[in-house]
């Protein structure tokens, strides 16, 4: 068994690589892609808020004041479609829509739209591919002459093969590009935006203006312990980290490798969810909620923790009040 000493040592080398890679090339990517480093710094650190229809313009004015400064809106246009034959979106979800972005506006929060619904997407890439597009150039068409801190997000955690993704997702990369030229746009991984298919993404080379987000939530028995929707996970509990799932040394190399491709493609890193399930005990939750976000903020990659309310949430929209644990995990006390 390995002594203290020598596990802190291992987990020394490990954070002494990382930061090497980060800072070393700083100076580099910042000369060539300065614009675009700028608006994911600008970005910051934010939350997904998957339910805007039951927040009010207090609910946004309390999460600038917390201090974060993005929202990722996850949206399910599928299901707002007028007639399953043109596509065209009901008002009320622009109504809907607008509403976010403007009170996201209103206190300096930059908005992501994010096209939530990855499910229907994995069914049959194929057979949605007219409505995707359709409602994507809708969309884009609405928002084309937005403030540029909105931002588009093509959609989450496409579960579908590197090879097919890399081509699915370029008709909506150019039906956006033909309204919205200067607009930065988030384009993510397969298979819940894993870092380890960061490989097999194939961006357009010549367009800068693009941020690469992943997702994380490793190890995963730990953050969806006891997790409804997974077979795999539901009946599991009583799982701690660090643990026998592994501990900061796991995610320090997961982030190491995102962090190498950042700096090899020149490309910033959002990092668009991590989270653990409210099944699992508070202070493992804190712990590495804190561990994944001063991880991120130290490699200058922007953040959006999932999510605001819900199972993985850290605030209560009826009486306006935080998780005070979870939520300085995230944001910490000013020293």
């Amino acid at each position: 068994m390995k002594s203290f000493f020598q596990n802190y040592i291992i987990k020394l080398i490990f954070i002494g690589t990382l930061f090497f890679i980060s800072n070393g090339a700083n100076a580099q990517i910042d000369s060539i892609n300065e614009a675009v480093f700028a608006v994911n710094k600008k970005l910051g650190r934010g939350i997904n808020i998957p339910n805007i229809e039951r927040m009010n313009a207090k609910h946004y004015q309390d999460i600038k004041e917390a201090g974060f400064s993005n929202l990722r809106i996850p949206i399910a246009p599928f299901d707002e479609t007028v007639s399953k034959t043109d596509f065209t979106l009901k008002p009320s979800f622009f109504k809907m829509l607008d509403e976010a972005i403007n009170n996201s506006l209103a206190n300096n929060l930059m908005p992501i739209i994010d096209f939530h619904q990855h499910h229907v997407i994995q069914k049959d890439p194929l057979g949605v591919a007219p409505a995707f597009y359709a409602i994507w150039q809708q969309i884009a068409e609405h928002y084309k002459d937005a403030p540029s801190e909105v931002l588009f997000e093509i959609a989450n955690e496409p579960n579908v093969k590197p090879d097919l993704w890399n081509d699915f997702y370029k008709m909506a990369y150019r039906i956006i590009r033909k309204s919205n030229p200067n607009r930065t746009i988030l384009i993510g991984t397969v298979y819940g935006n894993q870092i380890k298919f960061l490989k097999d993404l194939k961006l357009p080379e010549e367009d800068r203006n693009i941020i690469v987000t992943v997702h994380y939530y490793e190890p995963i028995e730990f953050t969806h312990q006891g997790a409804e929707w997974s077979a795999e996970r539901r009946d599991l509990s009583g799982i701690t980290w660090p643990g026998k799932y592994g501990g900061e040394k796991e995610i320090i190399a997961d982030f190491n490798i995102a962090q190498t491709w950042s700096v090899e493609h020149q490309r910033p890193i959002h990092l668009g969810e991590f989270g653990v399930y409210n099944k699992t005990e508070m202070k493992y939750r804190i712990i590495w909620t804190a561990f994944v976000a001063r991880l991120a903020d130290k490699l200058g990659w922007s953040w959006s923790y999932w999510e605001l309310n819900q199972g993985f949430g850290i605030y209560d929209l009826k009486t306006n009040e935080w998780n005070e644990g979870l939520y300085r995990a995230l944001i910490p006390k000013k020293k």
